[in-house]
Formats: structure tokens, C-alpha cells, sequence
């Protein structure tokens, strides 16, 4: 990986509405070896190869990015363990990891995985500097996981969570829940994730991406699921925040906790501090919003390093108030970006 050249370091990177952006996920690729239903069409399409940033490239976008103040970095996709030498990148980027008495810019690095191949990879990524990961998991139904995943193995999940479980990596649950698929066994991924230790996230879908399915239909408040927990579970409001739009609760008869990520039903944007970058290096500033910046040129350019900080500043200072995201609009997409290009 290239080293950045030294600079002087810049102020923090502040919005006209004074939020703090210091978390950023980057998309290293828009491909990804599952179809779920509310994500991906059945034959999506792919950017070109030749416009997918390259793995220095990615490096120096994420170090600039710590320069002007970032502390979280998730790796994201597409499925990133698709990404050829991810590893590398990793291993590469965690110099920038604070460790014991030496203070680096990132608080930690992370990633979001679909799961299915951390088995191979779950070792090398905690040797490399990776400390926790989310794993997307839908349910625990090999023949419903095979339908939302167009054809997924649910085995190969769950041997991936253990193995990563015993790399030494933490590891949180995703689920987006959906009418008529999963919002009924919500309760059994509960007391999965608990036993062994894990956290488990609920969202809401959202209107992002064109999918073949009827996403309208599909949704679920998540109000309505806590509710339903609550017939057997107790659950207890935690003021914590894990620097995201969770709200979390903890399970009284569990010991452990959920979160619940509601964009349609109750927003969070007051407090947002993340932007993303697509793996073709355009900025987007709000994951409601189909507008972004395009950091290439920048990022390209003969001016070094101060330049891109530069253009990160000047296009973090134009980050929208709040997203545009309606109920109305699930029948139709809101964004026609995709959460694979986006850095979901």
C-alpha cells in the first residue's frame, strides 16, 4: 500500500449543522455473491472493473479521511470479502489503529459481511487488525434464508460466525425484517445472538435500489416488533449509542442486547456522523439523498494529499439536514443508487 506523505493536520470535519463527522463507511466493491430480495435485483448490474478504485487508492481515500478526524472505518460492500487482497487492505489501513500508549487516528476498524465466506477469511482478517465485524442474517431458516438470498447456504453462515467467534472477533447481527419472512421469528434470532454473546440490530427496509420484490408489502415498523418481544421478553431502554442510528434495549431474561434502526418509522438524523464512499470514490453525504461528490479527481490529482482533504472538506460542509425517505415511496425507489454501490 502507498504511504501518505505528511501534512499538517487539518480541523475536524464539521457540517453546517454542526454534527461531527468522525464514522465512515467505504463500498470496496458493488459485487456480492448472494441476490437478497429487498437489496439486489435477480441480475443486477455491476460497474465496469476499470472504474472500481484500486486497493492503494482506497487506502489513501481512508487515510485522508483520518486526517481530518474520521475514528470509525467500516469496510463494507457488495460483500468486501469478495474484494480481491481485502486482507492487505485491512492490514494496511489498522496502522492507523490507536494501540496501547501510541494514539492513532481510528478508534477500530469494521466490517459488514453477508457471512459466507468468513470461514476462509475470519483468522487473517483479526491477525490483520479487523476487531469486530456485523454479519447480515435474515433468519435461521436454511429453506427461507436460500429464498431471500437466491440461493445462499445458511450452514456456511453460521460456520463462519463460529469460526470468527473463535478468531477472536466480535461479532453483531443485522437483520432487516420483512411481512410474511421473518418478522415472526424474530425472537428465535434473539436467544441465537444472545447465547453466544452477540448484539443483534433490527431495520426497517428502505426505499434504496431497485428490487423485484414488493418491499411496500414487506414492511414492518419496528415498533410492532418490539412490541411482540415484549409479550416475552423484558426489555430495558440503555441510553447507550454505539455511534450509530441504534437504539438499543437490553433483554432482562437474555443479559444481551437489541438495537432497533427505524429510518421510516422514527428518523435519526439530528445526530448522524457518517458519510460513505462508493467503491468508484464518490462521497454520499446522506444515505436518503441521490446526490454525492465525485472524490476521483482529487484523489488523482498532482496537488498530493492536501487536495483531497481539501475536496473532503469543502463537500462534507454541503451535508443535507435530514434524508427524504417516505413510507409511500417503498413501492417505488427513493434512491435508484443500490445499497451494494452505496457502502451499506
Amino acid at each position: 500500500m502507498l504511504v501518505e506523505r505528511p501534512a499538517a493536520a487539518r480541523p475536524a470535519l464539521l457540517d453546517t449543522f454542526g454534527r461531527r463527522v468522525d464514522y465512515l463507511r467505504v463500498s470496496v466493491t458493488d459485487r456480492c455473491n448472494y441476490r437478497c430480495t429487498y437489496c439486489l435485483g435477480e441480475h443486477p448490474v455491476f460497474v465496469p472493473k476499470r472504474e472500481v478504485l484500486s486497493l492503494d487508492e482506497l487506502d489513501r481515500l481512508c487515510s485522508a479521511f483520518v486526517r481530518c478526524g474520521v475514528r470509525r472505518l467500516r469496510l463494507t460492500g457488495g460483500e468486501p470479502l469478495t474484494r480481491r487482497n481485502i486482507v492487505a487492505l485491512v492490514r494496511s489501513l489498522s496502522r492507523h489503529l490507536s494501540s496501547g500508549a501510541t494514539a492513532g487516528g481510528l478508534d477500530e476498524i469494521t466490517m459488514t459481511t453477508n457471512g459466507s465466506l468468513l470461514a476462509r477469511f475470519a483468522g487473517e482478517l483479526a491477525e490483520a487488525g479487523l476487531r469486530r465485524i456485523n454479519v447480515s442474517l435474515d433468519t435461521l431458516d436454511a429453506e427461507t434464508f436460500a429464498r431471500v438470498t437466491r440461493g445462499g447456504d445458511l450452514a456456511s453462515v453460521l460456520g463462519g460466525i463460529e469460526v470468527a467467534r473463535v478468531a477472536g472477533l466480535t461479532v453483531k447481527l443485522n437483520t432487516v425484517v420483512q411481512a410474511g419472512v421473518n418478522d415472526r421469528a424474530i425472537a428465535d434470532l434473539v436467544g441465537y445472538a444472545h447465547r453466544r454473546g452477540m448484539d443483534l440490530s433490527l431495520i426497517e427496509t428502505m426505499p434504496v435500489g431497485a428490487v423485484a420484490g414488493d418491499r411496500a408489502g414487506g414492511f414492518v415498523p419496528l415498533d410492532h416488533v418490539r412490541a411482540a418481544l415484549e409479550q416475552r421478553f423484558t426489555l430495558v431502554d440503555l441510553p447507550e449509542r454505539s455511534g450509530g442510528p441504534a437504539r438499543y434495549v437490553r433483554v432482562v431474561e437474555t443479559g444481551g442486547r437489541i438495537g432497533f434502526i427505524t429510518p421510516m418509522s422514527h428518523g435519526f438524523c439530528a445526530d448522524c456522523n457518517r458519510v460513505r464512499v462508493t467503491c468508484t470514490g464518490k462521497l454520499v453525504l446522506c444515505l436518503g439523498r441521490s446526490g454525492a461528490v465525485d472524490l476521483r479527481a482529487a484523489l488523482r490529482s498532482s496537488e498530493g494529499d492536501d487536495a483531497l482533504v481539501t475536496a473532503i472538506h469543502d463537500a462534507v460542509a454541503r451535508k443535507p439536514q435530514s434524508h427524504s425517505f417516505a413510507l409511500d415511496q417503498l413501492g417505488r425507489p427513493a434512491i435508484a443508487r443500490g445499497m451494494n454501490a452505496t457502502g451499506g
